[in-house]
């Protein structure tokens, strides 16, 4: 039992790893050798770097610690124990990539003209570290662990406090860099904020197909036998004539969008077809769990 349960931790600890691997690399390889600017607490070491040419592993770990703490008195240990486990790994990637960069083993995109380049990928590495890491279940802690905090004290929104500190740490960064590097930090933001939700959501993507149809249920076997897909019959009953029917639902890949289109249309050419996204598929024909 015991070894079980080390498992289950260390197939989760294994993915946070890579991902404040990535993350921390983004930081140092793209946004502090272009001096662009990130959000939250990682935003305030950046400015004290910039400012004071404080080490960033160093003020990660002091300003994150403190809120780690709160954090584990206020959440409890099974909300913050990940949380924990990824502000450790931040820092000692952080660290690990600033050794390699002070003894040249590592030389950063600096770039005096393209700055969208640096943007664009700074954007993409970040947000896939923060991606692997939140889909994991961890944090890299600071502001995460406010708002948290906040939002079960007064109920308040999360996102809404995150981007609110954003802004605040975005904003006073103003007194150390050129109004076009923030600029440039917004771009490098927008990428992050999507490549997060691609990998939170999953990068395999389907289609659900809603059929509702008087001969729902010669549909649902012609796709059963044709495209040995799994189908739900729906009970529904239409609310202007008030007559019973069944509605079909079924999830298929993108490459069959148009096959299965013409097999309903095959059967009843009038039918009300919804087509809507699905991220993340699990289960027999999709990705296994």
């Amino acid at each position: 039992m015991k070894s079980s349960k080390l498992f289950a931790i260390g197939k989760t600890v294994a993915p946070i790893m890579l991902g404040a691997a990535i993350y921390a690399f983004g930081l140092l390889y793209f946004i502090v050798p272009n001096q662009l600017m990130e959000g939250g607490v990682t935003g305030i070491t950046i400015l004290l770097n910039y400012a004071f040419d404080l080490p960033i592993f160093l003020t990660t770990l002091l300003l994150n610690l403190p809120l780690f703490l709160l954090g584990w008195k206020v959440l409890g240990s099974n909300q913050i124990f990940y949380t924990g486990i990824g502000i450790g790994l931040l820092t000692f990637f952080l660290w690990v990539f600033e050794r390699l960069i002070a003894g040249g083993w590592l030389i950063p995109f600096n770039t005096e003209h393209d700055f969208i380049l640096a943007s664009l990928y700074a954007g993409v590495t970040l947000g896939a570290g923060l991606g692997i890491v939140f889909r994991y279940g961890g944090t890299t802690g600071g502001v995460d662990i406010v708002a948290r905090i906040l939002a079960r004290k007064f109920g308040w929104s999360m996102g809404q406090i995150i981007l609110a500190v954003d802004i605040i740490i975005i904003g006073a960064s103003l007194l150390y860099i050129p109004r076009e590097k923030i600029l440039y930090t917004l771009v490098a933001v927008f990428i992050s904020s999507r490549v997060i939700d691609f990998i939170q959501e999953g990068a395999y993507a389907a289609k659900a197909f809603t059929i509702i149809s008087d001969d729902a249920p010669q549909i649902a076997d012609l796709i059963t036998a044709e495209m040995d897909r799994g189908v739900t019959l729906i009970p529904a009953i239409g609310a202007y004539s008030k007559q019973a029917k069944h509605m079909v639902y079924c999830v298929v890949s993108r490459q069959e969008i148009r096959r299965l289109s013409q097999l309903v249309k095959s059967i009843d050419p009038t039918a009300f077809v919804i087509i809507s996204d699905v991220h993340d598929v699990q289960g027999e024909g999709f990705r296994q769990t």
